[in-house]
């Protein structure tokens, strides 16, 4: 049976008939195991008291574990994500590149044979024009000779 500090003090001892033990050295050693079961008590309920603020703080810390834990799993994902939208984002840029260059080719293409073709008009043009001057001159060469031929006979 345990006995409180209190059931201690009114302990009363029987006193035997024939030697029984002095009551001073009873209440002596009576008063010292009060005194130590009183300072186990209030040690025993401060050290409840600091495992309760400890395993308090120990949850406290739990959920902040917990938190984080939570943040830099959305952080991992929403990187993820960004990373994932940013190489759409660079695969778009590229095929939209590549897609100007090609109409810019074509278009360079189509201004290349329109020149060509612009050349061959042209050097059609000039052939036409080389051959009527050719022909005009070589008619003013005749007439010229003509006319210096009257001149040389009619003189």
């Amino acid at each position: 049976m345990n006995y409180t500090p209190e059931e201690l003090q009114n302990l009363v001892f029987k006193k035997s008939v024939v030697g029984g033990y002095n009551e001073d050295m009873v209440n002596d050693v009576l008063d010292k195991i009060i005194e130590d079961y009183t300072n186990y008590i209030r040690e025993n309920i401060e050290l409840k008291d600091k495992i309760a603020a400890l395993n308090e703080a120990l949850q406290y810390y739990k959920n902040i574990e917990d938190s984080l834990k939570k943040t830099l799993m959305v952080a991992q994902k929403t990187s993820e994500e960004m990373e994932k939208n940013s190489y759409q984002k660079s695969e778009n840029i590229i095929k939209e590149a590549e897609i100007k260059a090609q109409e810019i080719i074509n278009e360079a293409k189509q201004e290349a044979l329109r020149i060509r073709h612009e050349y061959e008009e042209m050097k059609k043009k000039f052939r036409a024009y080389k051959s009527k001057a050719e022909a005009l001159l070589i008619s003013q060469q005749e007439i010229l000779r003509s006319m210096v031929e009257d001149e040389e006979t009619g003189s």
